[in-house]
């Protein structure tokens, strides 16, 4: 299928970019996370936490937009995600502590978040008898911002212009190309609200089990940051399940089983691909140098080129086949990137483990598309929700903390005496850990500085090989979804129009 219109092309293309303005937010934090760390003296878990808040908030705004975008539209959510972009900027690069910081990181999310709440129905519905091939080819912008955001910040350092608040000011230039390209655009109706789908049946999809995983990551990480329990994740359990019975009495639905299950399964596949993104840049520095920050802009060029062409491979696989092949590839990437000893074979591991997470993000959001159509913008974009939302609450502070247990582990076998003088005691959702204080380091002699280096470049490696578990475990998820669909006599999608939908 091609793009029926010239006003399609635009609204396609303008859709294309707006997902590269949240790109550009992503990578240019990933290759600026050392400046902050030494500005700001971050630990690994508090770089984490930057990261995780740079993501997790996408789920507020992609989940609240999903239930009144139909009401509101899609050009309003377009103006938020806009406002939200343009404000994250400001405080970002007025920022004087790690929580400005992490205020900044919170509006780019949620302005992130409106924006694949509208980008990703619309696609849906303008081509809504090719739904993976399509929302591939959208989410290629993703890698394409991740490399030309990339190639900008790294060249930016390279002629002298070394300021982290520089490179924050690139986001100006996608975000204010989509602006100018939506504004004056007319948006498509939804496929849910043209098929005559009711408001209540699209919530019975998601339904009280689905709303209660989304409600508990939210409230889990707003009490942990607000500080309204010494037990976060206790605290948020109980209001997630207030708000799933409440949910579950009105809709009178638990959720489609299925759905529940990909929900799930979308955690592990966000850590796997945006948690090792995040992190990848700082974790090749031992090995690589100065040529770190261009791993991530090679493996989302690698992205980029397939996410286009996914259209004859998803075919010949299927959807599920592709998501199985894919998470086979990312775990045998990521155990040998953790092995790789050198700057080649890092290289080789990387376009491995590109290869593997290529197709997760866009090809996922194919199936719930496919699958439940009558769940409209809810079930498309609370999928996406629930990914932001595992990583960033979860998944980017748990390679920190792995980060940061190995180090105290091993620097406390090899030298009480040095880990005694460095560590500190600190707290996050994980639970309490000690890591080092940078300041304290400093103050060693030569010969302990090099002893907690060379400890602190190990424990990058071993984060890595840990990860490797995650999409193990997907792959084994993803070969019972194709047993489970042929029994069901083979994947088949769900077409509302034609009045077959479940």
């Amino acid at each position: 299928m091609s793009l029926k219109t010239g006003h399609d092309k635009v609204l396609f293309w303008g859709c294309f970019i707006a997902l590269i303005a949240t790109a550009f937010g992503f990578i240019i934090r990933a290759l600026i996370i050392g400046d902050w760390g030494a500005e700001f003296n971050l630990t690994p878990t508090q770089q984490g936490e930057i990261f995780g808040v740079g993501l997790w908030p996408f789920a507020i705004s992609i989940v609240l937009f999903s239930l009144i975008i139909d009401k509101v539209g899609y050009k309003s959510a377009m103006m938020f995600g806009f406002i939200c972009h343009v404000v994250s900027m400001v405080v970002t690069i007025t920022a004087r502590s790690y929580q400005q910081l992490y205020w900044g990181m919170f509006i780019v999310a949620l302005g992130n978040g409106t924006v694949e709440a509208y980008i990703n129905p619309v696609v849906a519905t303008l081509f809504s008898k090719d739904k993976t091939k399509w929302l591939n080819m959208l989410h290629a912008g993703w890698p394409g911002g991740l490399v030309l955001g990339g190639v900008l910040t790294i060249v930016l350092g390279a002629i002298g212009v070394g300021s982290w608040k520089v490179k924050i000011l690139l986001l100006a230039i996608p975000t204010m190309v989509y602006f100018i390209m939506l504004i004056g655009l007319r948006f498509p109706v939804n496929e849910r609200v043209a098929a005559g789908v009711s408001y209540r049946d699209m919530l019975r999809e998601v339904g009280a089990v689905g709303i209660f995983i989304i409600a508990w990551m939210i409230a889990s990480e707003l009490a942990r940051v607000m500080g309204w329990s010494d037990s976060p994740v206790g605290a948020g359990a109980l209001v997630a399940l207030v708000v799933a019975v409440a949910f579950g009495v009105w809709v009178r639905s638990l959720g489609r089983p299925l759905y529940i299950f990909l929900l799930l399964v979308m955690v592990l596949l966000a850590t796997t691909e945006l948690g090792v993104d995040s992190w990848v840049t700082e974790l090749m520095k031992p090995a690589m140098g100065k040529l770190a920050p261009w791993i991530l802009v090679y493996t989302s060029a690698i992205m980029m080129v397939l996410r286009f062409c996914a259209g004859p491979i998803v075919h010949k696989l299927s959807p599920l086949g592709t998501l199985a092949l894919c998470a086979g590839l990312a775990a045998l990437g990521l155990v040998a990137l953790s092995a790789a000893p050198t700057a080649g074979f890092i290289v080789l591991a990387a376009t491995l483990y590109a290869v593997g997470k290529t197709f997760f993000w866009p090809t996922t959001l194919g199936v719930v598309a496919e699958q439940f159509p009558r769940g409209g913008a809810l079930t498309l974009n609370a999928m996406g929700g629930v990914g932001m939302l595992g990583v960033g609450v979860l998944g980017a502070m748990l390679l920190g903390n792995i980060q940061d247990r190995t180090i105290d582990a091993t620097l406390s076998a090899q030298d009480a005496g040095v880990h005694a003088q460095v560590t500190v005691a600190k707290h996050s959702l994980l639970g309490e850990y000690h890591a080092v204080d940078q300041v304290k380091v400093a103050g060693l002699a030569p010969a302990g500085q090099d002893l907690v280096k060379q400890v602190q470049d190990r424990s990058k490696k071993i984060a890595l090989k840990d990860v490797a578990l995650l999409p193990a475990i997907m792959l084994v998820a993803y070969l019972v979804l194709i047993g489970y669909f042929r029994g069901k006599g083979g994947y088949k999608p769900v077409d509302l129009s034609s009045g077959t939908g479940a």
